[in-house]
């Protein structure tokens, strides 16, 4: 895997989902990783502490950029439970929980984000504006409705496949109602 590759790839693939979900200063982004995927491996079985922290530090970099947050999903042993800034759970009243993530115990990307935000803690669930699923992980649960899926510019980040979500608010009114136009560039 070229680590070079790999991260000019990641930060193709999350500008293109920043930009076309209309995500916005102060909301919430939860990224799903599983490094396993993305070298070729079957997830939860080849777990790559490099890989999660190449693309985490390339994902937080970009989010924050807008001045949005981001929130990483960690693996069923975890219940996907996300790694957060502290911040985060003041501003949006969160519960925060006791678990120190692991490599096999929460996962790579987990693991990154917790060694590489300022004031890390773990909360049980969150819902998020928008996301970025990479190896198949299921992001659905922590993403607000109304979802839209969108089609990342590639497909695949090394071997794992990739997909993301946004959401818009929900329609109401019926035939009489007027609506604020779109802002999701699918």
């Amino acid at each position: 895997m070229e680590k070079e590759q790999l991260i000019a790839d990641t930060r193709l693939v999350i500008r293109d989902i920043l930009e076309r979900s209309g995500l916005k200063k102060g909301q919430i982004f939860v990224l799903g990783l599983s490094s396993s995927e993305v070298v070729g491996g079957v997830i939860g079985q080849a777990s790559s502490k490099e890989v999660g922290q190449w693309l985490v530090a390339t994902i937080l970099e970009e989010v924050t950029k807008i001045g949005a947050h981001l929130a990483v999903q960690g693996c069923e042993h975890l219940n996907r439970a996300l790694v957060v800034e502290r911040d985060l759970v003041h501003t949006y009243g969160l519960e925060e929980v006791n678990v120190i993530p692991q490599l096999h115990a929460g996962g790579s990307g987990m693991l990154a984000a917790y060694e590489l935000m300022k004031d890390p803690v773990v909360v049980e669930e969150i819902v998020a504006h928008a996301g970025l699923d990479i190896g198949d992980t299921s992001i659905g649960m922590h993403v607000k409705r109304v979802q839209v899926p969108l089609r990342p510019c590639l497909r695949e980040l090394g071997q794992a496949h990739i997909t993301a979500l946004t959401s818009r608010p929900k329609l109401i009114g019926g035939e009489r109602a007027v609506y604020h136009p779109n802002q999701i560039k699918k």
